[in-house]
């Protein structure tokens, strides 16, 4: 039996969570060629709709997420303020009233098929972080993904668009087979690393990419009637 394929190393990322949005925006200044190597998946609290096509998908499964005490709710907010002050960064905590995660989240699947996955991510968790907009809002959502070159109407219809409904169903059962319970949470091979302060971690796991193969410089033309420098490498004929 031939033996089955490693898979990827895997990012778990929620446009929600202001750890999410650290954890990123240090690897994009940091490493950014890690990110590049990444299979990237969302994770989000599912509406009713797509609980449903998850236990569809998986009977007897359920989304991980528990809600927060309030005593962790304020801690949070302290942790993001010292987090955002130590990077130089204003944060506007955002006030989610009609708290609704599809819109965002599935505008994802549209960006990434349009090959703008990792763009959509970081304008919404800029919008959300920065510039305090209101990322459950659909009006919202369609004018941060025009602004980044996506149709605004496909991302407008994406949560009633089937083929996308599916993917992001299969995309909750990645959570829930990963044993993902919250992010910024990444996988290398079995192995999982959760939080901000595991990203040092599992870059260090990370085997070293491939040097580039050097090929050999290509013989430079000979033109008659021009001098040509071909010597040896201190150019001097």
């Amino acid at each position: 039996m031939a033996a089955r394929a490693a898979k990827p190393p895997r990012l778990y990322f929620n446009l929600r969570s202001p750890y999410s949005f650290f954890a990123l925006r240090d690897m994009e200044r940091d490493c950014p060629e890690i990110l590049d190597r990444l299979e990237w998946h969302p994770f989000w609290e599912p509406d009713g709709t797509s609980e449903k096509l998850l236990a569809e998908a998986l009977p007897g499964a359920a989304f991980p997420y528990q809600a927060m005490t309030r005593a962790k709710q304020f801690y949070i907010l302290r942790d993001v303020r010292r987090l955002g002050a130590e990077r130089g960064l204003r944060l506007t905590w955002p006030l989610d009233r009609d708290v609704w995660w599809e819109p965002a989240h599935l505008a994802w699947f549209v960006a990434e098929r349009a090959g703008l996955g990792r763009v959509w991510v970081e304008r919404a968790q800029r919008a959300r972080w920065l510039e305090g907009r209101d990322i459950c809002d659909p009006a919202v959502v369609r004018e941060l993904a025009e602004e980044i070159g996506l149709d605004g109407e496909e991302v407008a219809g994406a949560t009633d668009d089937t083929l996308i409904r599916e993917q992001a169903a299969q995309a909750l059962v990645d959570v829930v087979r990963d044993g993902v319970f919250g992010v910024p949470y990444f996988i290398n091979g079995s192995e999982p690393y959760w939080g901000l302060d595991r990203v040092s971690a599992f870059v260090a796991s990370l085997p070293a990419a491939p040097e580039p193969v050097a090929r050999e410089p290509e013989p430079a033309a000979l033109v008659p009637g021009r001098a040509t420098d071909i010597g040896h490498a201190g150019g001097c004929g």
